[in-house]
Formats: structure tokens, sequence, C-alpha cells
């Protein structure tokens, strides 16, 4: 299993490769942002673990760069930051990371939570396929282009505000979402709406997926996300 690690301190980015070889992972290690593109877009990895403070560009921006990769998709994104700020922790979570640890750290903690997300990724007994008209995850699934949602191939009627906010969890599953972002993702910009807004309609969607609503996992203290590891 290839890990990418990006961290700009020798002595630690040492200390940590050799801590995950130990376990039996590969790790190819990094010290600035510029080399970690450049490994992304000639490598194949499975993880990626973001320093979040380089001397060039820095986690966050690496992170949104392969956010926006399409062959980048899978690739999970650990964020390591010395900070343990909850607006550190939101502004990873929302550039795209699917976890965060907080210097400093033990190699026993770091290797947990790569186990975790990598397990997320090749999670066995979920159907999940998605085209540009069908995403499908286990029995919950949404044609985009029809504009319907059917759970075990019986039809949810969702309203269209909850048909985008059901979207706007599945296109990013698996990552947290501010209720800021579902504000703007759904509402607009231009809109002025409260948290609450979106908390009453998560809440009513989550009743129409029935049992599948559990899949809606409030981050307390940043938002939501969408947890596929809790649909059978």
């Amino acid at each position: 299993m290839h890990i990418l690690l990006v961290e700009d301190e020798e002595d630690l980015g040492k200390s940590i490769t050799l801590g995950l070889e130990v376990v039996g992972f590969t790790v190819t290690h990094v010290t600035t942002g510029r080399a970690a593109l450049d490994a992304l877009a000639h490598g194949d990895y499975k993880l990626a673990i973001l320093d979040l403070m380089l001397p060039d560009l820095t986690g966050l921006d690496i992170c949104r760069q392969i956010r926006d990769e399409p062959r980048l998709a899978n690739l999970a994104v650990l964020m390591l930051t010395a900070r343990g700020e909850t607006y550190d922790r939101v502004v990873g979570l929302e550039a795209g990371a699917d976890d965060y640890l907080v210097k400093p750290f033990s190699m026993r903690e770091l290797e947990l939570r790569i186990r975790a997300l990598l397990r997320r990724q090749s999670r066995e007994g979920v159907k999940e396929t998605q085209t540009d008209s069908i995403i499908q995850v286990g029995e919950l699934k949404v044609d985009l282009a029809g504009h319907r949602v059917t759970v075990s191939g019986a039809e949810v009627q969702c309203t269209a505000l909850e048909f985008k906010l059901l979207k706007a969890f599945l296109l990013r599953k698996g990552r947290v979402q501010s209720r800021q972002v579902l504000l703007d993702d759904v509402w607009g910009t231009d809109t002025f709406v409260t948290d609450r807004t979106v908390d009453t309609h998560v809440k009513r969607l989550r009743e129409k997926l029935g049992e599948l609503g559990a899949s809606i996992e409030t981050v307390r203290g940043v938002g939501y996300r969408f947890r596929d590891d809790r649909i059978q």
C-alpha cells in the first residue's frame, strides 16, 4: 500500500516513514508542495498525508488540487496540523481532507487513522456506482437527470431543496461539509437563510430516507457527513 507523505520537517518525516514502513506500508516522502504535486502526477498512491504548513504551498492548496483532479478522486487525504483549533479543522475538512491529526501524535494513532481511511476506501459489500446521471450507494439510488430518489426500489418523494441537499451529500460522501458550504451549494449565496434551515431540511431528509437516514451523520461543531459505511 503506497502512501505519499508531505512533511517539510526532515527528522519528523524520516521518523514517520520508518514507522509506517515497519508496519508494512510503502512510503514516498517529499518536503514541498510542488514536489507533492509532481509525485501525485506520476505515482499511484492510496493515501496522502499532508502537513498543513509547507515552505511553498500549504496542505490546503494541495488538498484542493487533489479534489479538483478526477484521476485522484479516490485518494484518501489525512491532514497533519500543529494547531488543534476548530477553525483549522473545519477549513481542512472543507478543503476535502478525509481526516486530520494534531501534532504531536503517536505512530500507533497515525497507523490506526490510516487503516481506518483505507478500510473506507476498499469497503466490501457496498455497491457503489456513479455515472453522469445515476448515483447509487447500496439500496439508495439517485437519478440526477430524472430528479428521482428510490430506496430498495421504492420512490422517495423529495422536494427540490431536499434533492439538492442529498445530491451534495452523495457527491462528497465521506467528507465533512459545514452548514455554510451546504447553504451556498443548495440555497445559493444570494439567499438569506440561517444554519437552522440546513438542520431542518437534514432532519426531514433523514426521516424520508428511513433507516438510511442514519447515513447522514452530524459532526458536532462542524456540519454533516454522508457515511456510506452505515449502509448495509
